[in-house]
């Protein structure tokens, strides 16, 4: 089964290496990713783990990255303990005069059970329009 990738592409009034540091640096992470990652890294084989719970469960995220060309493209390979299914996460930036462009490519949503109502389609496009169409863009304003 294959699906297609979820995109989400924003801009923000920040330099490239700002949006960079945004996206690869833990304490700024926290701040509009997921407050609870415990240690990040952008050197390909660098792995995390965190726990995110929801009102019904928890879901051990674990992140591997892969790939890392500094101030342009970040891969990690998303998946959750126990449960079945490999997702890959790609950040990829455009410098566009003073501001930057954000353009987040997430594959293999498919290969999680679909049962979960949180492995839905709508509920991971809502996830990434949120964390990148808020979240980071309420960090950058501050």
């Amino acid at each position: 089964m294959t699906s297609q990738p979820i995109i989400v592409e924003k801009t923000y009034p920040a330099r490239i290496e700002k949006v960079w540091r945004a996206i690869t640096e833990v304490d700024q992470m926290r701040q509009w990713f997921f407050d609870n990652i415990p240690l990040f890294k952008a050197e390909v084989g660098f792995e995390t783990q965190f726990l995110v719970q929801t009102p019904n469960r928890g879901f051990l995220h674990v992140w591997k990255v892969t790939e890392v060309i500094p101030n342009q493209k970040l891969v990690y390979d998303w998946t959750y303990k126990d449960i079945s299914g490999n997702s890959f996460v790609i950040f990829e930036l455009f410098e566009e005069g003073d501001e930057t462009r954000l353009k987040l490519t997430a594959i293999g949503l498919e290969t999680f059970p679909q049962g979960i109502p949180e492995f839905k389609r709508e509920s991971c496009e809502a996830g990434w329009e949120y964390f990148l169409g808020e979240s980071l863009k309420t960090f950058f304003s501050k």
